[in-house]
C-alpha cells in the first residue's frame, strides 16, 4: 500500500513537471568555451592534496528553479544545479560558472520568459582550434544543440566565453579572429539558425602574454548578432585565471542584461530560422533519452513516457 501512495505522488509530480515542459516553447541557450565558461568559481586546490576542490557554495543567484533546465551529458533534460558542467567538463573539477545566474536573472526580470534549457558544452584548456568544423568538441556541440531542439526546443542564444588558451603564443593570437569568425559562421550554417544571437565574453585572463590581442580580436569580429560582454573588471581567483564565485554570478547576471537589451530588436521574420517546434503534448521527444515508466494515474501516452534519472524530470 505504501508503494502505491510513492507512486501515486510521484506520477502527479511528473504530470505536473511534465505539464509545464509541454505547454511552453523550451528557450534553449548553448554554454560553450573554456574553463570561466564550464565554471571555476569556488574551485581552490587542497592545501594538503594539491588537488583542485569545490567549496561547495552556490549563491542565492544560481540556486535551482523549476523552470530551468539543463541537456546531460547522455542527453536528457534534468533539472539545472551547479555545476551544472560537472558531467560535461568532467576531466576537470567544476564550480559555479555564468549559466544559472544568467538564467534566474532572465526569469526574475522577465517572469514570461517561461522554460529555460541549458545545454552546457564548454571544456576548460580548449584552445579555438579544437572548436573548429570536424574537431570533437565541435560536432558535439552540434549534436547537443540539435538534440535540444529535436525535444522541442527554440534557439535563443549562445553564450560563449573561450580564448585564454590562445594567448600563450603570437601567431594563435594573430590567427584567432580568423579561426573565432570561421566557428560563429560554421556553426549558424549547421544550426540552420543564422540569425542566433551570440554573447560573447571578452577575456578577463589569459594564459600567456597576448592577452590584448585575443580581446581585440574578440572586440572587432564584425558579425552581425554577436556582442560583447567584457569580464576584465572582474575577480579572479587566487590562480589570475578563474574568475571567482561572485564575478561568475556578477557575469551572468552582464550576460542577462544583454541578452534583453537586445533580444527586443528582432522581428518575427528575422526569428523564425531560429525556430524549433513547439512542445505539445504529442510533442517529439528524443527516444535514445527516453524509457518507459509504469506510473499509476491518468497520463496520456506522452505523458507516461518519463525519464527515469535523478530527480524524475520529464524530457
Amino acid at each position: 500500500m505504501l508503494s502505491f501512495l510513492v507512486l501515486a505522488l510521484l506520477a502527479h509530480a511528473l504530470h505536473v513537471q511534465c505539464q509545464n515542459l509541454l505547454h511552453h516553447k523550451l528557450n534553449v541557450v548553448i554554454l560553450a568555451g573554456q574553463s570561466n565558461m564550464a565554471g571555476r568559481g569556488g574551485v581552490v586546490n587542497d592545501s594538503s592534496t594539491g588537488i583542485p576542490t569545490w567549496d561547495g557554495v552556490v549563491p542565492p543567484q544560481c540556486q535551482p528553479n523549476p523552470s530551468i533546465f539543463r541537456l546531460s551529458a547522455d542527453l536528457a533534460w534534468v533539472r539545472a544545479r551547479e555545476p551544472i558542467h560537472a558531467d560535461i567538463d568532467a576531466r576537470k573539477t567544476d564550480g559555479v560558472g555564468p549559466g544559472m545566474s544568467f538564467a534566474n536573472a532572465i526569469l526574475t526580470k522577465d517572469p514570461n520568459f517561461g522554460t529555460v534549457g541549458l545545454v552546457p558544452c564548454a571544456v576548460g584548456g580548449t584552445s579555438i582550434n579544437e572548436w573548429q568544423k570536424g574537431e570533437f568538441l565541435y560536432e558535439q556541440l552540434v549534436k547537443r544543440a540539435q538534440m535540444a531542439q529535436q525535444s522541442g526546443g527554440v534557439y535563443r542564444a549562445m553564450l560563449w566565453y573561450q580564448g585564454e588558451a590562445d594567448t600563450v603564443n603570437p601567431e594563435d593570437a594573430e590567427l584567432y579572429q580568423g579561426r573565432l569568425k570561421t566557428f560563429f559562421n560554421d556553426l549558424r550554417s549547421d544550426l540552420h539558425a543564422p540569425m542566433l544571437p551570440i554573447f560573447q565574453v571578452v577575456l578577463a585572463s589569459g594564459e600567456g602574454p597576448y592577452i590584448e590581442q585575443v580581446r581585440e580580436a574578440q572586440l572587432n569580429t564584425g558579425l552581425q548578432n554577436v556582442k560583447c560582454v567584457d569580464a576584465k573588471a572582474l575577480p579572479l581567483e587566487p590562480d589570475r585565471l578563474h574568475l571567482t564565485t561572485q564575478a561568475q554570478v556578477r557575469l551572468g547576471e552582464m550576460l542577462a542584461d544583454a541578452y534583453l537589451r537586445f533580444m527586443p530588436r528582432f522581428s518575427p521574420t528575422t526569428t523564425e530560422n531560429m525556430h524549433g517546434p513547439e512542445i505539445t503534448e504529442h510533442g517529439n521527444f528524443p527516444v535514445s533519452v527516453l524509457r518507459q515508466a509504469k506510473l499509476p494515474g491518468t497520463m496520456s501516452s506522452a505523458m507516461s513516457t518519463a525519464l527515469i534519472k535523478g530527480d524524475y524530470q520529464y524530457n
